[in-house]
């Protein structure tokens, strides 16, 4: 991962907020076409890398139109109901509740979107109203506008952390801050899960792949009405990512546990861990 600062305006927050607003519109697609169908396959393996119990909340950052909110539903329940550590910070739950008003009573678990675009959380409840007309929902999401390094969360108040494609969005000064975000959510023995996509290391596969990014992925975005100078960014912040070793090494200095995860040669890649043991 190479240096990047939070001088770069590409980093500021206002800059990738509108972004993402002029984004929203054709995201979804052009994620999903582009990745030839990847994108939904990282998405669940994301998800399956921790245990989340019955009851649990969980907390997505960066979580963009919600897109893992149906992984989170399915793999709620892979650990037993007692294993959850929410009866240990009854306080911290009450402060949650009382922090966000108008949320929905918990069912078999609860969701907290952490969204900074407008657009993003705009589409995203629009996406869960027509899962509402489905038939009821065992588990509901809150969708709220704000930040993730300032998610105004209480501490200890997340079971499980999990995130898909934001960490390149973030400089390394935003990415240590958002370490320590993280760290302070997380209940003990929380666990957490983040996604990226990355520069394959293979140089085989690196040099058809940054093509791909950089020249086929605005094509793409073109052909579906959006404007490909947006998704060219994407193809900047991926390269100056390149993967998630960087941002694993961060997580550790905050007193994270942290571990590398690899998706499909290198072209997406991921950090786990939890609360470090005390």
């Amino acid at each position: 991962m190479k240096t990047s600062s939070n001088d770069e305006p590409i980093y500021d927050s206002s800059f990738v907020r509108k972004l993402f607003d002029e984004m929203s519109a054709t995201y979804g697609i052009v994620n999903l076409v582009s990745s030839f169908g990847f994108c939904e396959r990282w998405r669940r393996q994301c998800v399956e890398q921790v245990e989340i119990p019955a009851g649990a909340v969980v907390v997505d950052l960066m979580a963009g139109m919600g897109e893992l909110y149906p992984r989170i539903v399915k793999r709620l329940g892979t650990q037993q109901a007692g294993d959850c550590r929410r009866n240990e910070r009854g306080r911290a739950e009450e402060q949650g509740r009382a922090a966000i008003q108008g949320g929905p009573a918990m069912l078999q678990g609860r969701v907290v979107a952490i969204e900074n675009s407008s657009e993003m959380c705009r589409c995203a409840r629009e996406l869960h109203r027509r899962r509402r007309q489905d038939g009821p929902l065992t588990t509901e999401m809150e969708i709220h506008e704000v930040d993730a390094l300032r998610s105004g969360l209480p501490d200890g108040f997340a079971d499980v952390v999990v995130s898909s494609f934001g960490l390149k969005t973030l400089s390394n000064e935003q990415l240590s801050v958002l370490a320590h975000e993280v760290r302070r959510i997380l209940a003990p023995q929380g666990q957490f899960s983040f996604l990226e996509i990355s520069v394959p290391q293979n140089r085989w596969l690196r040099t058809p792949y940054l093509f791909y990014l950089t020249r086929i992925i605005p094509v793409i975005g073109r052909l579906f009405m959006g404007n490909p100078d947006n998704y060219r960014m994407l193809s900047v912040y991926t390269t100056a990512f390149e993967d998630c070793e960087r941002a694993k090494q961060i997580f550790e200095q905050a007193g994270l546990t942290a571990q590398p995860r690899s998706y499909f040669f290198g072209c997406a890649t991921g950090v786990v861990g939890g609360c470090a043991e005390t």
